[in-house]
């Protein structure tokens, strides 16, 4: 069952630290993606999406959900798969 690239790279992380991050090494991008996809679906999506990029590597991580509080009640936040998009030299992304 193959995703399309829109189901794989479902946002991208716009943070401080996602934002120093790209101003830092310049050619980092921040995505939350699908927790199915792999690092090769991951940089077929971007490629796809953004036909001017061309992804040199891919770092995947699982965020944890936080612990959160309503009252008496305790619950988490749900976890997601976070992919940081490093791309080759001279090639950008406009995602905002």
């Amino acid at each position: 069952m193959a995703l399309e690239p829109r189901q794989i790279i479902l946002r991208p992380v716009v943070t401080e630290r996602s934002y120093a991050l790209a101003d830092r090494e310049k050619k980092a991008y921040t995505f939350e993606v699908a927790p199915s996809a792999n690092k090769i679906e991951i940089r077929e999506a971007v490629e796809k999406l953004f036909p001017s990029a061309k992804v040199e590597k891919v770092r995947v991580m699982h965020v944890r959900g936080k612990a959160r509080r309503v009252r008496f009640a305790r619950g988490y936040t749900t976890g997601w798969k976070k992919a940081i998009v490093y791309l080759k030299q001279g090639t950008t992304i406009d995602i905002i």
